[in-house]
């Protein structure tokens, strides 16, 4: 069937050869928004997830390559995993990825030193993925 396809595609592999694990799921933009504003709370704290420390990035080009994706977050630390989710229907990226780190500093190091930084001439913007503490649901602009 075509979702075997997808699945042995080599778009859909990391660098070391192994499938992503992680499942893509829609979300409401409001919902991503107060998520990704919320660590900006001084009240919360950075939360690992099961396997490593994942950072968020948004403001991905559609055109952007995995391997060109990689190499800039590698730059920061080791890369354990990265999910750059493709649009079923046209085929480009949709916008961001998920970058997966081992070690909590190699991913605050990429935050603080990608954040704001351009990859094929679009801004990117990088937080926790996943987070402890309260959530500001207010919504905010920057």
């Amino acid at each position: 069937s075509s979702e075997d396809d997808i699945k042995d595609d080599i778009r859909y592999k990391s660098k070391s050869g192994s499938k992503s694990e992680y499942k893509t799921e829609e979300r409401s933009s409001s919902t991503s928004e107060s998520k990704r504003m919320s660590s900006r709370n001084h009240n919360v704290e950075a939360a690992k997830s099961v396997e490593g420390w994942i950072v968020l990035v948004t403001g991905v080009h559609e055109e952007a390559q995995e391997e060109t994706v990689h190499d800039k977050f590698a730059d920061c630390g080791e890369v354990k995993n990265l999910h750059l989710p493709l649009d079923r229907r046209t085929g480009f990226v949709k916008g961001y990825a998920l970058v997966e780190y081992t070690s909590k500093s190699d991913a605050e190091s990429a935050i603080q030193n990608l954040n704001g930084k351009e990859l094929n001439g679009k801004k990117l913007h990088l937080d926790w993925a996943f987070v402890s503490g309260p959530l500001d649901t207010r919504s905010k602009r920057h």
